[in-house]
């Protein structure tokens, strides 16, 4: 539904393997998402990876340093994000 949505089931069900955020979501953006979900101590580490169309070098610098495991960019292939998500989760 919306980024607000999106943290609140995570800090309910989660923590998960690795979450998707994409950058611009409803209500609260991914990169907002992002520092919320690195601030709760109980899923600080879990993995995220922002999933977007932004390129530009400074939010992938910023989602980066707020704690993002991996930054993919939209259009992407499966073999793309196959190959991420190993790297993430270090398969």
């Amino acid at each position: 539904e919306n980024g607000k949505v999106a943290l609140e089931k995570i800090k309910e069900q989660g923590p998960f393997d690795i979450v998707f955020l994409d950058w611009y979501m409803p209500e609260m953006e991914g990169y907002d998402c992002l520092v919320e979900i690195r601030k709760d101590e109980g899923l600080r580490d879990m993995k995220v990876m922002m999933v977007t169309t932004e390129n530009q070098q400074e939010n992938v610098i910023k989602a980066v340093m707020a704690g993002a495991n991996e930054y993919l960019m939209k259009p992407f292939t499966p073999d793309m994000l196959e190959e991420k998500v190993k790297m993430v989760l270090g398969l």
